[in-house]
C-alpha cells in the first residue's frame, strides 16, 4: 500500500437538526461520551476558479481554538467526491494538522487558491467508542449533532443521544441551511 493510499480514510458520517442540546449533552455524558474540545472552529474552503468544486472535492483549512486557550491549530483536508454508503454520507479523507493556519493560508494563496466558503461556529466534540459526535452552533441557524464513525459505532452513538434514529440523514450542511431557511424565513449566517 502506498503512503497516499495508507493515509487516506473513508468518512462516513450523518447529521441532525438538535432542538435542545442540554439533554443531548447529559445524554452523551451519562453513555460515557468523553469531551475531547470545546471551542471554536472556523472552516476555510480554497478552490482555484472552481476547478475542485466541478470534481465534487474540497480543500478545507479547519481552525480549531480552544475555549480554555491553549494554543489554536489547524487541520488541512482534502475530500473526495461524496456518495451514499447505506444510510451514511462517504467522501475518501486526508487531514493533516498544522501548528500555523495563517502559514498554510500564505502557502495556498500562492498557489493560486482563493477562499470560496467561509463557516465559523462553536462546537463541543465527545467521543463516544468509536464514533465522534460534534455539537455545532452558527452565528444564525440551527444547532447540528454529526456524528462520524463505522456504522455500528455511529448507531450506537445515535443510539445514546436519545434522538429518533430518522432524525439522522446523510445530508451536508447546505442540505440543512435550506431547511432552516425554508422553516424559519431567516437567511441562515454560518460565517462571522
Amino acid at each position: 500500500m502506498s503512503a497516499t493510499a495508507a493515509s487516506t480514510t473513508d468518512e462516513l458520517e450523518v447529521k441532525a437538526r438538535v432542538d435542545d442540546p442540554d439533554p443531548l449533552r447529559a445524554a452523551l455524558i451519562a453513555a460515557g461520551a468523553k469531551l475531547e474540545f470545546r471551542g471554536e472552529m472556523s472552516d476555510r474552503r480554497f478552490d482555484r476558479k472552481g476547478s475542485l468544486a466541478r470534481r465534487d472535492e474540497v480543500l478545507r483549512l479547519r481552525m480549531f481554538r480552544p475555549a480554555e486557550g491553549t494554543p489554536a491549530y489547524g487541520v488541512l483536508a482534502w475530500k473526495g467526491k461524496h456518495s451514499r454508503r447505506g444510510e451514511y454520507r462517504h467522501r475518501a479523507e486526508v487531514e493533516a494538522r498544522v501548528v500555523d493556519a495563517d502559514g498554510v493560508v500564505t502557502i495556498l494563496e500562492h498557489l493560486g487558491f482563493s477562499v470560496s466558503l467561509r463557516i465559523d461556529r462553536r462546537v463541543e466534540v465527545y467521543r463516544l467508542g468509536g464514533a465522534v459526535l460534534r455539537l455545532e452552533w452558527y452565528p444564525a441557524m440551527d444547532v447540528l449533532l454529526e456524528v462520524e464513525g463505522e456504522p455500528d459505532a455511529i448507531e450506537r452513538a445515535i443510539a445514546a443521544t436519545g434522538l429518533a434514529r430518522e432524525a439522522f440523514l446523510p445530508e451536508s450542511l447546505p442540505y440543512f441551511v435550506a431547511r432552516y431557511e425554508a422553516r424559519t424565513g431567516r437567511a441562515a449566517l454560518l460565517a462571522r
